[in-house]
């Protein structure tokens, strides 16, 4: 008959096999201890802890000599075994993540350096445009194109979607990006929500400057009304449309215009005055804040800085739906993805945040091959779900 394996205690960590192989390796307590950096009574502590734990003697102790016994002899192989694949896998993974970091600084690096003043526009646009490029919506996405209130739109719908819609702003500094171009990232988060997703092409600066983009995103939001009621109505923004879907909301409530369910803000750049914008530590190409400057100088082109509708962090934000803000680490706009998540709080704003250990900005771009990105739409769709269903409860 076979045997049936014993689980291990789920109490034994890795620091107690270290330290037990270390031992064996010694036969000596107080040289092992030296080799891991421990003192000797806190190495014995873990020997013995580990003995507690699977139940039996691993070391037969005397002032003279430490010998394995037999039980210890059978944990030593199986130990030294797991340990070297452990390390094997942690560094592989150590690996494979700077590949991905480096992998999206290069991607991002000719957006960067063409942003670097704003007198070149075409090379910013299509620039913007060729890093999308490589990236292809979810094959089941039907994909439509359609006016919005005026506003020139795709629609991009999953198979068997619900009626609830998706308003998705696509970032780009203010001044670029497109419907077109976003269509791997607006279908991705249409099929992890299951609903439909409108993705507008709004004006652009600088020759639209504000409020010109805030204008067409109201208007797409009115059309929506006439077809959708508006707790069935999300509101999706990245990077700079994460501020942008911001000031449609303060929008929304000065002019008494009924919310939607909620809104999602994915590595939202908030604050134009780049007084909380830092320079990225672990990607130093992507969007540093003299890039900033230059983008919101180009969209403001003049308008006060301190207008409430462009600058959350300072205004009021009682009244709004639900939102959702994702964060990366690594990320030059991640401390003003917090402040705004206080602020609003602050106001009594239903918000959730998720705080995604990647090194770069706006990293759901990548879902294809990152796989925080695609953790976080298939929690974005989740979330927007959800908020629908609450709404209409």
């Amino acid at each position: 008959m076979a045997e049936i394996a014993t689980p291990t205690p789920e109490a034994v960590e890795l620091r107690h096999l270290r330290s037990f192989v270390a031992v064996a390796a010694e036969l000596n307590f107080s040289r092992a201890a030296q080799r891991l950096f421990l003192s000797q009574p806190a190495l014995s502590r873990q020997i013995r802890s580990l003995e507690r734990l699977i139940g039996c003697e691993l070391f037969r102790r005397s002032t003279q000599r430490v010998e394995l016994t037999l039980a210890g002899e059978a944990l030593l192989a199986r130990a030294r075994t797991l340990l070297a694949d452990v390390d094997e896998a942690i560094t592989e993974t150590r690996a494979v993540g700077g590949e991905l970091a480096a992998r999206m600084t290069s991607i991002w690096r000719p957006w960067a350096e063409a942003t670097a003043s704003i007198a070149d526009l075409d090379r910013i646009r299509s620039t913007t445009e060729e890093l999308h490029a490589p990236y292809a919506p979810p094959p089941e996405i039907a994909i439509t194109p359609t006016v919005a209130g005026g506003v020139p739109a795709l629609r991009l719908a999953p198979p068997e979607a619900s009626d609830a819609t998706i308003l998705f702003l696509h970032g780009g500094g203010h001044v670029a990006g497109s419907a077109f171009g976003y269509r791997h990232l607006v279908g991705a988060t249409a099929a992890a929500a299951g609903m439909p997703a409108i993705a507008i092409d709004y004006r652009l600066a600088p020759e639209h400057p504000y409020p010109s983009s805030i204008e067409d995103a109201l208007n797409a939001y009115g059309w929506m009304l006439d077809g959708v009621e508006p707790g069935r109505i999300t509101l999706v923004g990245d990077s700079a449309a994460g501020g942008l879907t911001m000031s449609v909301l303060l929008a929304l409530r000065e002019r008494g215009l009924p919310m939607p369910a909620a809104a999602a803000l994915l590595c939202p750049w908030v604050d134009l005055t780049g007084r909380t914008h830092r320079p990225p530590q672990d990607a130093p190409t992507v969007f540093l804040p003299e890039m900033a400057k230059v983008l919101a100088d180009a969209y403001l082109d003049g308008h006060p800085i301190d207008d409430p509708l462009v600058d959350p962090l300072h205004a009021d934000l009682s009244g709004l739906p639900p939102l959702l803000i994702h964060a990366a680490s690594g990320d030059s706009v991640f401390q003003e993805a917090t402040l705004l998540a206080q602020r609003a709080r602050s106001f009594g704003t239903p918000v959730s945040t998720s705080i995604f250990p990647v090194p770069t900005h706006d990293f759901h771009l990548f879902w294809t091959f990152l796989p925080e990105a695609e953790a976080a739409i298939d929690e974005v769709g989740r979330f927007l779900r959800e908020s629908v269903e609450r709404a209409g409860a």
